[in-house]
């Protein structure tokens, strides 16, 4: 098991058990600051001008922290202890069930000219595709050959070029784990380099730490800060190149003061004080990373879209006799300008809550009792729910609010597993089973709202909602009723409607991640689909222990499903590899692959 997985489901429940005590107006929706709603100023947020500066900024608020808890103590009102550059990227086949088209993110596959990569319990291994014939090419350790792989999960992997970038994070080195090795055209494997990026464990269960620009890597990384800590900036970001022997005292900071951002409003988290940080590595010229940092609370939910990174903070604050939710989203745009920032209510599920429409407005769902997504976060959203949308000039500064206008109360579903994704003029949302057990549903609901404003629509379904993918401009929404899985096609025209229903009977989903689904198009309505399951049916945790899964394929022709077959495990044929590091597949074991026609 991962490390620290029992106290961190523990965590996320303590968390949510307090969000639910949290004040909320009666749409449900934390209420907008007194920070006023006058005419937003177009500014970013300011940095610091020196090292000092940023010094005495700590130690003000290791002061203030030390003056609250000393009167809380004594009130017994003490509480429970990562642009243009993607107009840029290179125009090759994808294989990876991507949020955005020219942002790849970190998976388990990837394509390299006629080789398939794939990442697997600690190793790297090649594959030749074509000819009609499937030939193993090169395997490698994903680490390097001086490094005890032991405490570490490798996660991630993403190819640029003729480099192929494995991530994952270190307990015993303290840190996020890049791993840098060479592929050829025949698809030979070599070990080049390791660096790592000081952090802290960035593990959530939907979301990925890396994406990739063109050759541009970029990591979301949180950092926990000590204000009151002898060495302010002992912490700070920084990387270092991994040899034998290699010390702490070889990390080289990569944010400096000037790099460091602060919203021109007070920040007092409850929980800590983060430093969240953008790092961007440059593959095409030897490695060199730049980063930049926001302070704010701990709680967070990242998304990156092709122009920007977005962070979305949330704090649990006391004030007088009840505690309430405050957020901020920080928007870090990725050709390097200045981070700008606006005040915000409640707090998104995961990335699939955000969209940044080609009409230059942030869109983002949020629910009013959601704790973010580090590690299980995004399984205990719960709370009213509501869709905020607002121009992008909007951010500034940071000591701004987006006015309670721009917030639009949407119905709140029934159950707890929260699935939503913003898909062509829609939002839609519903619940599901996730990682429990199937559980028997019959009159589940699926909410759809055209996010730009207009209708809004409620449809019944015999299932759960535990998936919602794109077809093009049409969806399909996966789901079981504790017995059998479902794939509902769902046309999104000028009014959406469901129009077919495919059932595979006695199974479940073989994976929850949503790199599991891949949806090839071969026409405006046509095309096949992919998705791993399990049969019989089983609770969704399992796949992390259990063998394999076979992959479900449906030929889906204008929102008509029909099943062309089932690409099944061999469980009984597989033999110990001896395996020395990820053990446990927390990011995934099979994938729907499309290639080459």
């Amino acid at each position: 098991m991962k490390i620290f997985f029992l106290s961190t489901v523990s965590f996320a429940i303590l968390i949510a058990t307090l969000a639910a005590c949290t004040e909320v107006s009666p749409a449900g929706i934390p209420p907008v600051g007194a920070q006023g709603h006058g005419p937003f100023v177009r500014r970013t947020m300011p940095s610091f001008r020196s090292e000092q500066e940023l010094a005495v900024f700590l130690r003000q608020i290791a002061n203030r922290q030390r003056a609250r808890r000393e009167a809380n103590q004594s009130s017994n009102l003490a509480m429970d202890a990562a642009a243009p550059a993607a107009e840029k990227a290179k125009e090759e086949e994808s294989v990876t069930n991507n949020q955005h088209a020219g942002v790849d993110e970190g998976g388990i596959v990837k394509l390299h000219g006629n080789h398939l990569v794939v990442l697997r319990r600690g190793r790297l291994f090649t594959v030749r595709i074509g000819d009609n014939q499937l030939r193993p090419v090169s395997a490698v350790d994903a680490f390097a050959p001086d490094i005890d792989p032991r405490h570490t999960w490798y996660d991630e992997m993403l190819v640029a070029e003729d480099t192929v970038v494995v991530i994952g994070y270190s307990y015993e080195r303290g840190g996020t784990e890049i791993g840098l090795f060479n592929i050829d055209e025949d698809g030979d494997l070599s070990y080049r380099s390791t660096h790592h990026l000081r952090s802290n464990d960035y593990y959530s269960s939907r979301n990925y730490a890396s994406r990739l620009v063109g050759n541009k890597l970029i990591y979301y990384t949180p950092l926990y800060l000590y204000p009151s800590a002898t060495n302010l900036f002992q912490g700070f970001p920084a990387v270092r190149k991994w040899h034998k022997g290699a010390t702490p005292d070889e990390f080289r900071r990569i944010v400096s003061a000037s790099r460091v951002f602060r919203p021109a409003r007070d920040i007092e988290p409850s929980y800590g004080l983060t430093l969240h940080t953008v790092t961007t590595c440059d593959l095409a010229n030897d490695f060199k990373c730049e980063a930049t940092s926001v302070l704010g609370p701990a709680g967070r939910v990242f998304y990156v879209s092709p122009q920007a990174v977005y962070v979305w903070v949330t704090d649990f604050v006391r004030r007088g006799d009840k505690q309430k939710t405050e957020s901020m989203v920080y928007r870090m745009p990725l050709d390097g300008s200045e981070p700008s920032a606006v005040g915000v209510s409640g707090s998104p599920v995961d990335q699939f809550s955000f969209f940044e429409s080609d009409d230059s407005h942030l869109n983002v769902l949020v629910r009013s009792d959601a704790v973010g997504e580090a590690m299980w976060g995004s399984e205990v959203a719960a709370g009213d729910v509501a869709l905020m949308r607002v121009p992008l000039f909007s951010f500034s500064d940071g000591s701004r609010d987006v006015p309670s206008w721009n917030y639009r109360k949407l119905v709140k579903p029934e159950g707890y597993t929260f699935q939503n994704r913003f898909i062509g003029d829609y939002l839609l949302y519903g619940t599901g089973s996730g990682w429990n057990r199937p559980e028997e549903t019959k009159h589940a609901n699926l909410h759809v709202v055209r996010w730009a404003g207009g209708g809004a629509f409620e449809f019944s379904l015999p299932h759960g909602v535990d998936r919602i993918e794109a077809m093009r401009s049409d969806a399909v929404i996966i789901g079981t009723d504790g017995k059998d899985l479902h794939f509902t096609a769902m046309r999104l025209g000028g009014n959406p409607e469901l129009a077919f229903r495919y059932t595979r009977e006695n199974a479940s989903q073989g994976e929850l991640r949503s790199h599991g689904f891949f949806y090839k198009s071969d026409g405006p309505t046509t095309g096949m689909l992919g998705l791993p399951i399990s049969t019989p049916g089983r609770p969704g945790y399992r796949h992390l222990f259990d063998s394999s899964a076979s992959i479900l394929f449906l030929k889906n022709d204008s929102t008509r499903f029909q099943e062309i077959g089932t690409l099944a495990s061999q469980p009984e044929r597989a033999v110990s590899d001896a395996c020395r590091a990820s053990c446990v597949d927390w990011y995934g074991n099979a994938r729907p692959l499309f290639v080459r026609g």
